[in-house]
């Protein structure tokens, strides 16, 4: 079963947080592993669930579980997920650059969220945990790098290049939808779909004619990843009016 070990730890974190009525909380997540999460919470009697991953925009997040006296709106990610600053000196490492070099400290995957790159800057999140051997970064690649612990607050928002696609489809299918987003035939769609390509929510989505919603995330192997931004009206031919966003 996909995802079994990390739904049975679902199971013992939020039993561990209604007895000892404490916050507790996975590493940081895939986008796939908390849809998993997301779904097998929801049939936790009494869990609540939250995902965070140090800013909004981020796409590796952690699952914490809330005990009763704290409020979702009350919940804080500062001092639950730590953020680094790097700067980069005579050259800009990439994204790869940048995990290797964190990796290859002695830290899992699952311990570091999302790297941020702007130019020479970038920004890491982490576990607190291991934010003190990460700082002591060094290099990235074949650039000198220098890294600071910083709060959570100061770390800038990410530059995402989306590309709209706007189309009308008869109805919200999945398939019309991935077809028209991806500007393939129908048939391509549903051929991709039943081979397994297609992922609705980051979850693998065999069914041609599964519901789509306005902001959910629709995923194709080789293609890329797209939000539905917006539901409009219906034309004159009956035809509803979308606009999904194309990530880049």
């Amino acid at each position: 079963m996909e995802h079994e070990a990390l739904l049975k730890r679902i199971d013992d974190l939020w039993r561990r947080c209604d007895k000892a009525n404490i916050v507790t909380s996975t590493p940081f997540l895939t986008p796939a592993e908390q849809a998993a999460a997301l779904q097998y919470a929801r049939g936790l009697s009494g869990c609540r669930m939250l995902l965070h991953g140090g800013k909004p925009d981020c796409e590796r997040r952690a699952a914490f579980f809330l005990p009763d006296w704290l409020e979702e709106g009350d919940f804080s990610p500062e001092g639950q997920i730590s953020a680094l600053a790097l700067e980069a000196f005579y050259g800009a490492p990439g994204h790869r650059d940048y995990l290797g070099a964190l990796l290859a400290l002695g830290v899992r995957r699952e311990w570091v969220g999302d790297i941020w790159i702007r130019g020479q800057q970038a920004w890491v999140f982490c576990l607190p945990s291991v934010a003190e051997q990460l700082a002591a970064l060094e290099q990235a690649g074949r650039v000198s790098v220098k890294a600071k612990p910083i709060p959570l607050a100061q770390v800038p928002e990410p530059e995402r290049k989306r590309r709209a696609v706007k189309f009308t489809v008869q109805s919200l299918r999945f398939d019309a939808v991935l077809a028209e987003t991806f500007r393939l035939s129908r048939t391509q769609a549903s051929k991709l779909i039943a081979a397994g390509a297609a992922s609705l929510n980051y979850l693998p989505c065999l069914k041609n004619d599964a519901p789509v919603a306005e902001g959910d995330v629709i995923s194709l192997k080789g293609y890329g990843k797209a939000t539905l931004a917006e539901i409009g009206g219906r034309s004159r031919k009956d035809r509803l009016s979308l606009t999904a966003e194309v990530w880049e």
